[in-house]
Parts: structure tokens; sequence; C-alpha cells
């Protein structure tokens, strides 16, 4: 009897404790302060430099649907597939409106370049591919829970797309006939961070489950941050982009 209670205890205080660690790892480590987005919301971005980076980050929109459909393959719960297939339409689209990865090619096509070139992955940088891969490894291969909480990374993204598009609007009007990816997850991102987010709580019992979720949050954050050090790498400072990689032409933008 005493256990049982001391288990109700400690599960029923887990949500928040999860939450308070959760803020705490994405105030730390979510990619709102890297130095490449400092540059962008402050305007010091070149076209060419929001090329590479919408082109680099179009290869990680694409594979979204393809980590989510194996996040969703690894549950038995018809009510957690249910829930967690929206965020496969929301990125596919449903083959009348258009999803996530329709609209941020048209956020490449924004910036100038042809969207057959995001769609070929011409040029995309190696760190990017690694990264990315990454991360459809992680969700395939860790626990579920590890999996599902590697997505909380939303709990942090609407604060940021806020910032961004006022940004974006401000200091590169030329870019918002391609914006709409961002008012799209606006909505999005709160609904899936908070479905995520209760279903976490409720499967992490204990506090080593705690742990591999916090780290699980850390690992994503971690996968985000290495994007964009190789894009700053390449592209700003030192400005060395390897081999293959996407060269901005600066003179006939």
């Amino acid at each position: 009897m005493t256990v049982a209670a001391d288990e109700y205890s400690y599960q029923h205080l887990s949500e928040p404790h999860i939450i308070k660690k959760n803020n705490a790892i994405g105030e730390e480590r979510y990619h709102h302060k890297h130095p490449f987005h400092l540059l962008m919301h402050e305007g010091k971005l070149t076209r060419g430099q929001l090329q590479a980076w919408a082109l680099n980050r179009y290869y990680y929109q694409s594979r979204i649907p393809i980590k989510d459909a194996a996040i969703l393959s690894r549950s038995e719960d018809p009510a957690f597939r249910r829930a967690w297939r929206k965020r496969i339409l929301d990125h596919d689209g449903d083959g009348v409106k258009p999803g996530g990865i329709e609209k941020w090619l048209r956020l490449v096509e924004a910036t100038g370049l042809p969207r057959e070139q995001a769609l070929s992955g011409e040029g995309i940088l190696p760190a990017t591919r690694y990264a990315v891969q990454a991360y459809v490894d992680f969700v395939s291969t860790r626990s579920h829970l590890e999996a599902v909480a590697s997505s909380l990374t939303e709990l942090f993204s609407k604060k940021l797309i806020v910032l961004r598009l006022d940004r974006l609007r401000q200091h590169y009007p030329w870019l918002s006939s391609g914006l709409d990816y961002f008012t799209g997850r606006l909505t999005q991102a709160p609904e899936d961070a908070d479905f995520a987010l209760t279903w976490v709580a409720k499967h992490a019992h204990t506090r080593e489950q705690q742990d591999q979720a916090h780290a699980a949050l850390r690992a994503k954050c971690d996968i985000l941050w290495a994007q964009l050090d190789a894009l700053y790498f390449a592209y700003v400072n030192p400005g060395w982009p390897p081999p293959g990689a996407f060269v901005p032409n600066e003179a006939g933008t």
C-alpha cells in the first residue's frame, strides 16, 4: 500500500518537474541563441547566406515526416497513432492544401533559388546530412519515450517563430511571399508540443525515464545547433563551404 502511494505521488509530481526541467534545457540549448539566428534577426545576413540557410533547412524539413512515421510505427496504441499522424499531414499536405514541405519550397524560391535545387539536394552541406540523419536514427533506435521526448523542442518554437516572422518582414521584405510555413507553425507547433508533453509526463514514471526524456530533448537541441554551426562555418566565419556545397553568387542577386 505504501509503495503504491509513493508511486502515485511520484507520478503526480512528474509533469511539473518535467516542464521545469524542459524549460531550463530550452533556455540553455535551444537554437534561438545561435549566432547565425542572431545575425538573421538583426538583418545582417546577405541574400546568399539566407539562400544557404533555406536550402539546407529544406533537407531537414523533408525528413520530418520520415522521422514522424518512424515514431508512429513504433506505437501499438491506436490513439497515439491517430494523434501523431497529424504531424505527417501537416508537413506532407493532404493532396489539396499544401503542407510544410511545399511551403518551405516556396521560401526557397523566395530567396531566389529554384525549388529543383532543394528537391535534388544539390549543394547541401555534409554536416547537414549527418545531423539530420542522426535525428532519424535517434527516433528509430532509441526507446519510444525518448523518440517522443526529442520532439519537445516544439515547446520553444512559437516564441522563435514570432520573432523570426517580425524580423524577416522587417529586414528582408523580399521574402514575404515565402513565409507561409512560419504562420502555419504558430498553431501547429504548440498543439503538437502539448500532446507530446502530456504523453511524456504520463509515461515517464521513474526518475530514470525522466532523465532519459530530458537527455533526448538535449540531443535534439544539439542536432539543431549543429546544423547552424555548419552554416555559420561555411557561410559566415570563416566562410569555407566544403567541396560540392552551395556557393552564393552575391554579385548576381
